[in-house]
């Protein structure tokens, strides 16, 4: 699964590949809030991308999403399986698995440390004074 990094050219970009690198800035928000929802309940791809909403993802085409729970899946962070107990079509409903949950404490990791950063630059920006 591969995380994209702001191009280094453009003077405008948030976080360069070195930037990134160095701080473990987050890029690629999607994977591991789709993750974290898998982690709670086995889910169906549309009522994953309306679950996206509370993280602040707006309601997608779900062609983009289902393409990434397909390259999730082959990367072994989930499992599917088809659905076949509801009236109608049969569907998938995806799963974390083991990988999976390593991957999401990887990120939450990541994603502590980042916070801690951003706390510590929000404390000298705004002049408060460091925590006891």
């Amino acid at each position: 699964m591969s995380d994209t990094i702001h191009d280094e050219s453009d003077p405008t970009s948030a976080t360069s590949k070195s930037d990134a690198d160095f701080m473990g800035a987050p890029t690629n928000w999607l994977t591991p809030a789709v993750l974290l929802l898998l982690r709670d309940m086995s889910s169906y791809g549309y009522d994953l991308m309306k679950a996206l909403t509370r993280f602040g993802f707006a309601m997608m085409n779900p062609g983009p999403l289902y393409r990434m729970l397909r390259q999730m899946e082959k990367d072994g962070l989930v499992s599917s399986n088809w659905d076949t107990t509801r009236q109608g079509p049969a569907r998938r409903i995806y799963s974390i698995t083991e990988a999976g949950e390593a991957y999401l404490k990887l990120w939450g990791r990541s994603l502590d440390q980042y916070r801690r950063m951003m706390d510590q630059f929000f404390r000298l920006y705004t002049h408060q004074p460091e925590d006891e």
